[in-house]
């Protein structure tokens, strides 16, 4: 059912740091009312943690399997959780 509230948790992997991924990500998330935060990792990719309706979690996992211009994603772990409701609106962390 598309209108439940749920969890995403991704990992996404390629070209995705120094290429504006989390800026767009963040921009993304935001504009489809989800709440959560974005990530570089140490190790050269990029974490995801967003909470909202599922028909707009799709819409943010669409975005993270192409990512902005210049970013080449090579996978996107993907794990759906339930929802918590302790996820503020979507930020950039450092």
């Amino acid at each position: 059912m598309t209108s439940q509230l749920e969890r995403l948790h991704a990992i996404v992997r390629g070209h995705v740091q120094g290429v504006y991924f989390r800026s767009s990500t963040h921009e993304n998330g935001a504009r489809l009312g989800l709440r959560g935060w974005v990530r570089n990792r140490p190790d050269g990719t990029v974490e995801v943690e967003a909470e909202g309706l599922r028909v707009a979690l799709d819409d943010l996992v669409k975005f993270l399997h192409r990512g902005p211009p210049g970013a080449r994603v090579s996978a996107v772990e993907i794990k759906w959780l339930p929802h918590t409701g302790l996820l503020s609106e979507f930020d950039v962390r450092w």
